[in-house]
């Protein structure tokens, strides 16, 4: 097992740039699949969960050329078992958004259970009832669940009872092949579901309202090849710039799309620090001491509650008392007890809230990383904590930051990596 040491208690300096965006690489490459022909995803990033898609990719049928620059060429097979690997899958949560084009195309799919991070309860009801709306069978098996449409998925209207980003995407796909017309509403509005959708469009799918809580999608035709490119991934350019703000450091973020971060930025401002916002960058200026600020976790636009952690480390070095709100995952605040292991004073209000007493310092612990927010948000603690820090477990930190160790070592950050 890989783990990170780090000497904190050291400023970074100069700038880095933001990879492409996991959360929209992991939707576009489930897309192949309503293509007869090849694609080509440029600027993928390369991280733990987008090999698990390529690989599941693999296992069932479909070629995968690995490209110069960070690129990617994918044919979908002509035929398909139905069959998703049980050893795979479990790996990888968002291996669920498959599902909608894999059966849309191939008329069946069995699904063993899906992994990924262990963040509360995580159903697939939103999938279940979505599939039965476009007509599909679904049975349940005690470790998969069997999809089948023998005669195709028929256009329907489905209403989310809450907002899922993964839901939405799976439907969506799923709907780019179903015949006539569906209308999807109270969907997620997140920025990569509308760069999902424009890829579409562009080659030849019906989609519109993608961004907006009302989709709707003239579906039936197997789409055309092309090319894609991942979109600058927003919660790794948040992470970065409380990374520069906790540090009290002076870092200019690139190749990312501030307007994606409106929210986050407006906080960081609020508490008192020095932002310049560019097209393509944001940079963080070292000032004053920072103001103690609520954050209240929302779906998009609001604050990301794959930010909450990096932003809970932030405020152990504010003064005063901030409020937590995690509304999105039940027990996403657990890593809440390693903090306090380093000197933090946080107090566990429930499942959802936590109360952030700062200003305290940060000592250097043996930690691990429970997932992947959690995990980074440890690298920022590590960096501002005085001593040595040792973070194990980074497996789950390398499931969504590419070579993070290699990166922040190039801003002047303490860290290595080590078997």
């Amino acid at each position: 097992m890989e783990k990170l040491i780090i000497h904190g208690g050291n400023k970074v300096h100069g700038s880095i740039d933001v990879k492409g965006a996991k959360n929209h690489a992991l939707k576009l490459i489930p897309a192949v699949f309503l293509s007869q022909e090849a694609t080509i995803i440029k600027n993928i990033p390369q991280v733990e969960d987008v090999f698990r898609m390529l690989e599941i990719v693999k296992n069932i049928g479909g070629k995968v050329e690995l490209l110069t620059n960070n690129s990617v060429a994918i044919t979908p097979p002509k035929q398909f078992n139905g069959k998703l690997p049980k050893d795979l899958i479990p790996k990888l949560r968002a291996s669920l958004v498959l599902l909608g084009p894999l059966l849309a195309r191939y008329k069946k799919v069995e699904l063993p259970n899906p992994g990924g991070c262990n963040l509360g309860k995580r159903p697939i009801n939103f999938f279940i009832d979505g599939f039965k709306a476009f007509g599909a069978k679904v049975v349940i098996k005690k470790d998969a669940y069997k999809f089948s449409a023998l005669h195709g998925l028929k256009g329907c209207n489905f209403i989310f009872p809450n907002i899922s980003v993964t839901g939405t995407e799976t439907l969506m796909l799923a709907a780019v092949l179903a015949k006539g017309k569906t209308i999807l509403e109270n969907t997620a509005t997140e920025p990569e579901i509308e760069a999902l959708a424009i890829f579409l469009n562009k080659i030849g799918a019906k989609i519109y309202g993608a961004g907006t809580s009302t989709i709707t999608i003239e579906g039936g035709n197997l789409l055309e090849g092309g090319e894609a490119e991942v979109i600058p991934d927003r919660i790794e350019a948040g992470s970065f710039a409380i990374l520069a703000v906790a540090t009290n450091s002076h870092l200019k973020i690139t190749k990312c799309n501030p307007k994606h971060l409106a929210v986050p930025l407006k906080i960081l401002n609020d508490i008192g620090v020095k932002i310049k916002i560019g097209n393509n960058f944001i940079e963080i200026f070292s000032g004053k001491q920072i103001k103690a600020h609520g954050i209240f976790t929302h779906e998009y636009p609001g604050f990301p509650t794959d930010l909450q952690a990096p932003m809970t480390v932030l405020l152990t070095q504010a003064h005063g008392q901030s409020l937590i709100y995690e509304t999105i995952y039940e027990g996403r605040l657990f890593y809440t007890d390693t903090l306090n292991a380093m000197g933090a004073r946080i107090s566990l209000l429930g499942p959802h809230r936590a109360l952030v007493n700062g200003q305290t310092k940060l000592h250097g612990k043996e930690v691990a990383s429970p997932d992947i927010r959690a995990g980074i948000a440890m690298v920022i603690a590590g960096l501002i904590a005085s001593g040595k820090t040792v973070i194990n477990n980074i497996y789950q930190i390398d499931r969504g930051y590419e070579s993070i160790d290699l990166r922040l070592r190039k801003i002047g950050a303490k860290i290595t990596r080590i078997k």
